[in-house]
């Protein structure tokens, strides 16, 4: 009996397997839905990437970019004055908590938060109680033997002291950038023993963003200003060495806190910030 002669070996068919089908079809799905799979996946970690080597370049990026960022400076309410504020935060909130602000030493009144809102630095959320949000800016300035500055207190315009025991901190504005609100928050709580102008501070040198030292964080707590306000803190941290400081403990005073409000009278009766009384702590100590 005669036998077929064997075929070429490229003529043998090798069975598919099932997992090279889902393989196969999972490759296309991706090459198919992602014109450029690099930039999806870079533009996916984007918040995680600190300060490159040149951290001027990077912060010019606005820190409000973010989509969820930029609608929290979308403010729900427009409150004409701060007693429909208080009209509406009345019903809102615990009545004793609410009687306590600008009473309780080292709190805020109604016009601090007022003046916040008009400003655009804080969101109140409609509930009950509402939620302020707030996008902070934290400066670690960085000293000798990498001891850290920390505010330990505050002399308020009411005569009360408030106790901080945290790094340099201020409210960042709209639209403002990471850079820029380093260089505005070390001017206006550092600037009475550093002398000079915003710009100076900037061109000169004094003020050094460390390079891959920016965070990100989200915290919730009631805040102290304002007790019985929920509050949600957006902190952007960044580390930077500041030329000029004293080495022992100081002082700064701060000439006007509300001194670019174009809402003077509202500004007048408002609490506000007279000295800043800052210390060098070891950094695990903070």
């Amino acid at each position: 009996m005669s036998s077929q002669p064997p075929q070429p070996p490229h003529l043998h068919k090798k069975p598919t397997s099932f997992p090279d089908v889902i393989f196969t079809a999972f490759s296309l799905f991706v090459i198919f839905s992602s014109s450029n799979p690099t930039t999806s996946l870079l533009r996916k970690f984007t918040p995680l990437v600190s300060f490159p080597l040149n951290p001027r370049r990077f912060l010019r990026i606005p820190t409000m970019s973010n989509p969820s960022s930029s609608n929290l400076r979308n403010p729900i309410h427009h409150f004409p004055n701060p007693q429909s504020l208080s009209d509406w935060l009345r019903p809102r909130m615990p009545s004793d908590s609410f009687a306590a602000w600008g009473v309780k030493p080292g709190t805020k009144n109604v016009s601090n938060l007022w003046l916040e809102l008009s400003e655009g630095e804080t969101l109140l959320a409609d509930s009950t109680p509402p939620v302020r949000t707030v996008e902070v800016m934290v400066v670690k300035v960085i000293g000798k033997d990498n001891k850290v500055l920390v505010e330990s207190h505050q002399e308020l315009s009411d005569g009360a002291v408030r106790h901080r025991c945290r790094p340099l901190s201020e409210k960042m504005k709209p639209g403002e950038t990471v850079e820029d609100a380093v260089f505005r928050a070390v001017k206006e709580e550092l600037g009475s023993v550093l002398g000079g102008s915003f710009g100076e501070l900037r061109e000169n040198g004094i003020v050094k963003i460390l390079p891959n030292s920016y965070s990100k964080k989200v915290e919730e707590r009631v805040s102290a200003s304002y007790p019985g306000l929920p509050a949600c803190y957006v902190l952007h941290t960044v580390e930077a060495a500041v030329d000029g400081l004293p080495e022992e403990e100081f002082c700064t005073e701060e000439t006007d806190e509300y001194g670019d409000s174009s809402e003077r009278m509202v500004a007048d009766g408002a609490v506000s910030c007279k000295k800043h009384f800052w210390k060098w702590v070891d950094a695990d100590s903070l």
